[in-house]
């Protein structure tokens, strides 16, 4: 037992699971003795880190026992690591391990970001009986609500990768660039030199199936009766999971207090939350970056340890709204006073690029007596996608990238507002409407939202993209028939943001966004197990029968 400033700390400590493998934990604790609420925070990023040390060092001294884990078969812990699987049963016994020592009052709370995030909502549907209160961090969804596509992404190789062995991996001597781009999907993991046996299972389940359903958690919220604090940013690539869960808690929980005891907590941030004001070419300001361990703190005081410290009487959303770089405190998501708009395509037959004739506007189309085209058309290659703009690791999908210089590219469909006459707020789920057809019998069509300043500069909003075998769900996969029109629905993800007077409005369309996407290889067969490639040749409609359109949440200034 070491002991430093005003705390202890065990290192290795063993944990008995239910099947009698140990797994290990490093304790902080206050050096003075006695019984205190206890954090537990289970990973698979091997528990030694910079910032475990400073996170369980500041809980300790404000009065917490901080218990961190590896999960099994990582860092210092026994057992094989397979992600996901075995995190609801060993979260349920470290919890209870931990509410049953000496130095434990009894009262246990949760906390934790990403993988970290996702499996406490796995642990919470096992009922361990001293779980108090969860903080959720950049929660990973369900299988295939981030990423549609009915097998993993390419980046997911990357973190597979990272997280093999019982060490971490560096990402950094692998040519991902390169390995993305290989065909079939099934034997991608091969290129890396390790052997990834999590990929080629994922690959054998192109769909959402039994297996899948295992490790699902969002259909289940009415099975959890506890106070969340839900914590994500706008540019968090794996944002959609937190607003969900926060909806999903406040409207399904197992009971009226819980559906009354949560808090969504939402920042102009990427992946790696709250650490700098500064995201790409963009600065937020410095009101971007906050006292997070305070308030997290003051979560665990008042759910831990009864403290009437105020946090339940603040309204339950707090948002940064981007563009005025404000924070705002709200009652509810979505706002109750959203305005849902729709925004539909226009074009005289050729949006193709931002050089092109598409325009974006809330009146129907042909109802400006404008003469107009009633689609638009594009070719979509496999062999050359259209790129997103990211780094090729795992550890942050995109940002507020000006997509200016691939608007320049003709797959690439611009549909843009004038310059707005005021400002224009828009918070909340963005969805787009799409009515399209191809020469194939399966692809993908990608929507893009976008602020256009005045200097050009086409920054990134949200996204979002279909998959067409997917159109009725991941569960029913069917192939199209070439020629025929279907309506799609897009979840492009949700943003709070506000067009200055002077900017535009810009919605892409395209099929393609890699590598945050695989290419679909438009031949309908089996994902993932062909080299096989078509071009399809993709139909955009906007006309009085087929009216896409992006569905904006507008709020009114």
């Amino acid at each position: 037992m070491a002991e430093g400033m005003d705390l202890w700390i065990e290192r290795d400590v063993r944990v008995p699971m239910r099947d009698g493998i140990t797994l290990s934990a490093d304790i902080y604790r206050p050096r003075t003795p006695g019984r205190y609420p206890a954090i537990v925070v289970r990973t698979p990023y091997i528990k030694t880190s910079k910032e475990i040390y400073q996170n369980g060092t500041y809980y300790a001294t404000h009065g917490y026992a901080v218990v961190y884990m590896d999960v099994r078969g990582r860092g210092d812990s026994d057992g094989e690591f397979v992600p996901y699987r075995n995190e609801a049963a060993d979260g349920y016994d470290s919890i209870e391990w931990a509410a049953a020592q000496p130095w434990c009052t009894g009262d246990v709370g949760t906390m934790g970001g990403s993988y970290l995030g996702r499996i406490q909502w796995l642990t919470a549907l096992t009922h361990p009986p001293h779980l108090k209160a969860m903080i959720c961090s950049v929660s990973p969804s369900d299988p295939f609500v981030e990423w549609p596509t009915g097998v993993p992404t390419p980046h997911h190789l990357c973190w597979l990768y990272m997280t093999s062995g019982r060490v971490m991996q560096n990402v950094d001597v692998v040519d991902w660039e390169s390995i993305y781009w290989h065909l079939p999907l099934a034997t991608m993991d091969e290129l890396t030199g390790r052997r990834l046996p999590a990929w080629k299972e994922e690959m054998e389940h192109p769909y959402l199936d039994d297996w899948w359903k295992e490790i699902c958690y969002q259909s289940r919220f009415d099975q959890i009766d506890l106070p969340v604090l839900h914590i994500s940013g706008w540019y968090d690539d794996e944002q959609v999971g937190t607003p969900l869960n926060y909806m999903g808690m406040t409207r399904r929980a197992a009971s009226e207090q819980a559906r009354q005891s949560q808090k969504l907590l939402m920042g102009p941030w990427p992946h790696q939350i709250n650490v700098s004001t500064k995201l790409g070419e963009l600065d937020f300001g410095p009101d971007s970056v906050i006292d997070l361990k305070g308030y997290q703190l003051r979560w665990f005081d008042y759910w831990l340890k009864g403290v009437k410290n105020g946090i339940m009487q603040e309204p339950p959303v707090r948002l940064f709204v981007m563009g005025e770089n404000k924070w705002r405190d709200e009652q509810e998501w979505p706002l109750a006073r959203t305005n849902w708009t729709k925004y539909y395509l226009h074009s005289l037959g050729r949006a193709n690029s931002r050089f092109g004739d598409g325009w974006l506007s809330p009146q129907l189309p042909h109802a400006a007596g404008v003469e107009e085209a009633g689609w638009d058309q594009f070719l979509y290659d496999p062999r050359d996608p259209v790129p997103f703009i990211t780094e090729a690791t795992s550890s942050q999908i995109g940002g507020p990238d000006d997509y200016s210089v691939i608007e320049q590219r003709d797959d690439v469909l611009v549909y843009t507002t004038e310059p707005l006459a005021e400002d224009i707020e828009v918070t909340g789920p963005i969805k787009m409407e799409l009515f399209a057809s191809s020469s194939a019998t399966d692809t993908d069509f990608t929507v893009k939202l976008l602020d256009v300043w005045e200097n050009g500069f086409a920054q990134r909003l949200t996204d979002g993209m279909v998959r067409a075998r997917f159109r009725e769900g991941l569960e029913n996969p069917s192939l199209i028939e070439p020629g025929n029109v279907y309506r799609y629905e897009v979840d492009c993800w949700n943003t709070s943001h506000v067009f200055l007077k002077g900017h535009r409005i810009r919605v892409e369309v395209s099929s393609s966004a890699f590598p945050k996407y695989d290419r679909n290889v438009n031949t309908g067969a089996p994902l993932g197990q062909t080299e096989k490639m078509l071009v399809a040749e993709q139909t955009v409609y906007h006309d009085p029968e087929y009216p896409s359109a992006i569905i904006l949440p507008v709020i009114a200034r």
